[in-house]
């Protein structure tokens, strides 16, 4: 049994994360088991399923089963050899969505490089059933990155989501160790082709991208992928503590301080994103709705 990970001293303060309340949880709870649904809420034990849930109205959903057939450092989700994919999967997300009442839906997966398209047409399929029993609902993909296929980006692209997502994780220098099957350029090209495609195709449609920072990144490297962002014309960052779920996990290097994060928010700003969330407890999908709306307060 994997121990609680060593961290470089007591945690702080301001990563005192709120244990979720049980009437907020509950529902979503039963719903998912109902559905055999996972939510990425649960899965990464993410500190903020008492706001996004309860008071935001917003869940992540995973689809493509349980397991990833990638090794990053950093993740909690199983390792090794993928299910068979469940076809009946999208009408149920879809269903959970109109169940909930939900305003904001962000749809995920584990990475399927078994698949000859990994998983496109799957995250295509959610987002149309989505659409059709809850039109009014905002759809965010987080997505992988197909392996730098173009072809398979356009199919999700084409099924208009209003915000794609793909997340880099961490600068260039830190790739080889967190994420040793993915590459930083490629994940870059990914994020500037769905600017390009938006641009002609779906003005309105945001990208959006992610890191995790204390894995041994210098503030000036974040600010300089920050830069690589822009140029990759993305729209919205996210930039959160990494808190490594277990001793079998990469170590944590340092808790980033609060005047740290809201540094990167300030320079956001300056080099034109439309909205940052930085913060210590700031996961991927944190204020996913509040970020397609409009820029930072």
């Amino acid at each position: 049994m994997a121990r609680p990970p060593v961290l470089p001293g007591p945690r702080p303060s301001w990563l005192k994360i709120k244990v979720p309340a049980a009437e907020v949880t509950a529902e979503v709870e039963r719903l998912m088991r109902s559905k055999k649904l996972v939510t990425v809420c649960e899965e990464a034990r993410c500190p903020n399923q008492h706001e996004c849930w309860g008071v935001h109205r917003t869940a992540t959903f995973m689809l493509l089963g349980e397991i990833c057939t990638r090794h990053c450092g950093f993740c909690n989700i199983g390792k090794g050899k993928p299910g068979t994919v469940d076809p009946d999967e999208p009408q149920r997300v879809a269903e959970a969505v109109a169940t909930l009442g939900l305003k904001f839906a962000v749809v995920t997966s584990v990475n399927r490089d078994d698949l000859p398209d990994g998983g496109a047409d799957h995250f295509a399929q959610t987002i149309r059933w989505i659409r059709t029993l809850t039109p009014g609902c905002g759809v965010e993909v987080l997505i992988p990155d197909f392996q730098g296929r173009e072809a398979d980006l356009l199919r999700v692209l084409e099924a208009r989501p209003d915000v794609l997502n793909h997340n880099v994780e961490t600068i260039a220098r830190l790739y080889k160790r967190v994420r040793p099957d993915a590459n930083y350029q490629q994940s870059l090209d990914l994020l500037a082709r769905a600017a390009a495609w938006r641009d002609v195709h779906a003005p309105d449609l945001r990208t959006k991208s992610g890191i995790m920072v204390g894995l041994g990144e210098t503030p000036e490297e974040v600010l300089d992928l920050m830069k690589d962002w822009r140029a990759a014309r993305v729209d919205i960052a996210t930039l959160g503590q990494y808190l490594p779920p277990t001793d079998r996990h990469l170590p944590l290097a340092r808790f980033v301080e609060p005047e740290e994060f809201d540094l990167y928010r300030r320079k956001g700003q300056e080099l034109g994103f439309q909205r940052v969330e930085s913060g210590p407890l700031v996961r991927s999908s944190y204020h996913a709705r509040e970020s397609f709306a409009g820029s930072n307060p």
